[in-house]
């Protein structure tokens, strides 16, 4: 419960911060004429969105489940959250470069280097700063929404770094012979930074897809087959089967165990002590792991 009232807290305070950067960039992009600048406005204003979204699923899934209607939680509304908020940003990264390919074969347009740069300069302080910040809190809360989070804020200094770097160029070609290349500045860092960023919410998307189609993540396969294979040795079990999933924070782990006709577990107690020691040899026991582990003679139950 701890980690959660962290990560909401955290994920409060990005929302407040992501707004006031967006309706800054919004408006010096529009006083400056920089598209890439209002780009900036936008991709950071539809991160906001997606963090007030990303806060009201953290609130639900630390949530007593529904009993009747949601038996298993709703652990499976993180990973469709985190997919939703990977894919809009790669969808707006698209855009963006087809604005500034349009914009680059008309001509580019004419900027106020100073208000695009004074922009720059003070947004890229301050998502460096929650950048740095939110990534050493979630070292503790281990939250894959304040992860996506810090990747947005990596990705928005990205972008006024470059934009920067971009505009203090392009100032140092007014009055030269080069001035007339100064109009392409804006498209063309826009049309950099499109591409660049289009893959960062990439590795995000694709393991929230695998939670989502329940695909079985090797590790965790791994390490319950390695446990059950000693488990059989030492207590002499038949054969077992074994079935992982992760979905969001959630960890599903079933096991069934073949045992010999005549085994020496006659009793409740003892089925549970063995439960307790395959348990305990996994690790991670939590309010986030279902583990469900039965006894048959029978391997066809398997």
């Amino acid at each position: 419960m701890q980690k959660a009232a962290a990560e909401q807290k955290l994920l409060k305070l990005s929302i407040a911060v992501t707004i006031g950067v967006a309706s800054v960039g919004v408006l010096f992009g529009l006083l400056s004429g920089s598209m890439s600048i209002v780009f900036d406005g936008v991709f950071s204003a539809i991160d906001a969105a997606m963090s007030v979204l990303a806060l009201l699923v953290s609130r639900l899934v630390s949530r007593v489940a529904d009993n009747r209607r949601f038996q298993f939680g709703y652990w499976h509304i993180e990973p469709m959250v985190l997919a939703f908020n990977g894919g809009t940003l790669m969808l707006l990264c698209f855009y963006a470069f087809l604005n500034a390919s349009g914009s680059f074969l008309d001509g580019g347009r004419r900027l106020d280097f100073d208000w695009a740069m004074a922009y720059a300069a003070a947004v890229g302080v301050v998502a460096f700063g929650m950048f740095f910040y939110a990534r050493h809190r979630n070292r503790q809360i281990g939250s894959d929404f304040v992860r996506l989070d810090v990747q947005s804020w990596l990705m928005s200094a990205a972008i006024t770094s470059a934009l920067l770097l971009a505009f203090a160029v392009a100032w140092t070609l007014e009055g030269t012979r080069y001035a007339h290349l100064t109009p392409y500045a804006d498209p063309l860092i826009l049309a950099v930074l499109s591409l660049f960023l289009v893959f960062v919410p990439v590795h995000t998307v694709r393991r929230a897809l695998t939670e989502i189609l329940l695909i079985t993540p090797p590790e965790l396969d791994a390490r319950v087959r390695q446990v059950m294979d000693e488990m059989v040795v030492r207590h002499g079990f038949n054969t077992y089967s074994s079935y992982v999933a992760k979905v969001g924070r959630a960890q599903f782990i079933e096991i069934h165990v073949a045992v010999p006709a005549q085994t020496p577990i006659d009793s409740v107690g003892k089925a549970d002590a063995i439960r307790r020691e395959i348990a305990e040899a996994i690790g991670g026991e939590g309010p986030n792991r279902w583990l469900t582990i039965d006894f048959t003679a029978a391997p066809r139950w398997l």
